[in-house]
């Protein structure tokens, strides 16, 4: 067959992988043109006929810039294969690879990537990744001398620009509105949108100058009086993935949340993410910077709320089952559980989030008597191998969905392994509580559980999650927080459980109330410390 090919000019190379772009990866941003001609009333059937045409014209004219000899191929060849997969992930869970996606792809460690392997992403990738490149490194390329060839390529791109001239001259009033209204339109073009994120993502991180890094709270003292005579032990409990949609404590009809109810814990409504992928959301969430005005750059620069309290000399640890800690525990002791540490827990890619009560044990064990933070990166729902997430004793939804392909799953049976996660994950947290309250002699304790982000499981079309902010669906966003405080912690520290049940109850809180959240629970007095954004403050009673 490869003896068959046909020998091809420089241009008819351009123009045939434009073709190939265009009908093939660029297939989940025509679905979104779909969706936006069915939001509309009426609908110039050559406008929509139109748009192919103008996109092979532009990417015609883009790959004509890289269209050089010696370097045609493996340009061609390494944007193909990096096209292939971002389409399979755009098609098959549409996910958009913006500069936050490009950073949590990046931090994704490598039992992470194994979860996505799996038969579809495979042959995906051969079909039109391996198969295609094999076939650029075959074909013949009729080189002309540098001149008459510069003289073509020339001419190519201006018929190129004739070409979208002419559509614009008909249609740019339509474009202009159907791209207005269709804003997600430009994340699902590929391969420029891709490569357009991944060379702001370079520049930011390689070739930007490196802040200086900033100090915050070198003020910060402890304030707690410790009337008891017994210092304050916090366990903050950092979810992964877990959306707020379905948790019973939010009206969702399934118990997923029947280990925690014997406990009496607070559930916070309407609470909202940072972010949509840990990288974003971690950083953000520690930091004293708003979601609004975050900027990961600075974020990295600067101490956050974990610094803060060790400016106070609060003791701390974090504990990790999860992809590590973004960089928000750097400066504190950290541990991060090995995947292969308990044959019982552990399969040597990831290990079930008991083997953070196991770590929790030791430490509590090795603990100052003095105040204390411990934090809990579990891995909670992450997906797509949902089904690894929790032990077959704790699989009370049925028929779940033991495969990476979710897409490939039945609704029902996609939720119910989802919803097993989250079961789950109650499962633990009813376990810290349990642990917390065998420490109540010696400490006055206390746990706060909040989600890094939700998940899409199908809804609008969309998995998983890391979709661009300004377009998420709430299941993205839309995150759970639980708290539970011991008798003496809310006697020690005047807290008010009547009104913070109120409190939460009315909800509408953030990530962007953690960082003065803990400070006060904590009793740290900084001038950093903003007690507007204090969950607590409010609901905490006046010293007699």
């Amino acid at each position: 067959m490869l003896a068959r090919i046909k020998i091809l000019t420089i241009n008819q190379f351009t123009l045939t992988i434009a073709i190939f772009y265009v009908c093939i990866f660029n297939v989940p941003f025509f679905h979104i043109v779909q969706k936006g001609v069915e939001k509309q009333a009426e609908v110039d059937p050559f406008f929509i006929a139109s748009i192919p045409l103008f996109l092979t014209f532009v990417l015609s004219f883009i790959f004509s810039l890289f269209s050089v000899k010696y370097l045609l191929k493996p340009i061609f060849i390494s944007m193909t294969l990096l096209s292939s997969s971002v389409f399979f992930a755009a098609l098959q869970y549409g996910v958009v690879f913006d500069t936050g996606m490009i950073e949590n792809t990046l931090q994704t460690n490598q039992a992470e990537a194994f979860t996505y392997i799996n038969f579809s992403s495979v042959f995906n990738f051969v079909l039109t990744g391996l198969i295609p490149a094999f076939l650029i490194l075959k074909v013949k390329i009729a080189y002309k001398p540098a001149m008459k060839e510069a003289i073509h390529k020339l001419g190519f791109m201006l018929l190129m620009l004739i070409g979208v001239g002419v559509i614009g001259f008909f249609y740019y009033q339509s474009y202009v509105a159907f791209g207005r209204n269709n804003d997600e339109l430009k994340r699902f073009i590929v391969p420029t949108y891709v490569i357009a994120s991944i060379a702001k993502y370079t520049n930011q991180h390689y070739f930007q100058t490196p802040l200086d890094y900033k100090q915050q709270g070198l003020d910060a003292v402890n304030i707690h009086t410790n009337t008891t005579g017994k210092p304050n032990l916090m366990v903050l409990v950092v979810g992964e993935t877990a959306r707020a949609k379905n948790y019973e404590y939010y009206g969702y009809d399934k118990p997923t949340n029947s280990h925690t109810k014997k406990h009496g814990v607070t559930a916070f409504n309407n609470m909202t993410s940072c972010g949509t992928a840990t990288a974003v959301s971690v950083p953000c969430m520690f930091s004293n910077m708003k979601r609004e005005n975050y900027d990961a750059r600075r974020a990295q620069a600067q101490d956050g709320v974990l610094d803060v309290l060790d400016h106070a000399d609060i003791q701390q640890i974090w504990l990790d089952n999860d992809s590590g800690c973004k960089g928000v525990c750097d400066r504190i002791a950290n541990i991060t559980i090995k995947q292969d540490s308990s044959p019982e827990l552990c399969d040597g890619h990831s290990c079930y989030d008991q083997v953070l009560l196991d770590q929790l044990d030791k430490e509590l064990t090795k603990i100052e008597h003095r105040d204390t933070l411990i934090v809990l990166h579990i891995m909670g729902s992450h997906g797509p191998t949902y089904y690894l997430r929790y032990p077959q004793e704790h699989k009370r939804f049925v028929p779940d969905c033991p495969r990476s392909d979710i897409q490939n799953c039945s609704d029902e049976a996609l939720m119910n392994t989802y919803d097993n996660t989250i079961l789950y994950t109650d499962y633990i947290i009813s376990r810290v509580i349990d642990k917390l309250k065998a420490e109540s002699e010696k400490f006055n304790t206390g746990m706060i559980y909040m989600s890094d982000h939700g998940e899409s499981l199908g809804e609008k079309g969309l998995y998983l999650h890391g979709s661009p902010y300004v377009v998420a669906p709430d299941e993205q966003i839309k995150i759970p927080m639980l708290t539970w405080f011991s008798p003496s912690f809310v006697t020690e520290n005047r807290l008010d459980q009547v009104c913070l049940g109120e409190k939460a109850k009315k909800g509408g809180f953030s990530h962007d109330n953690l960082f003065d959240s803990l400070l006060g629970i904590m009793n740290v007095k900084t001038s950093v410390y903003d007690k507007k954004l204090d969950l607590f403050n409010s609901c905490r009673l006046k010293a007699s």
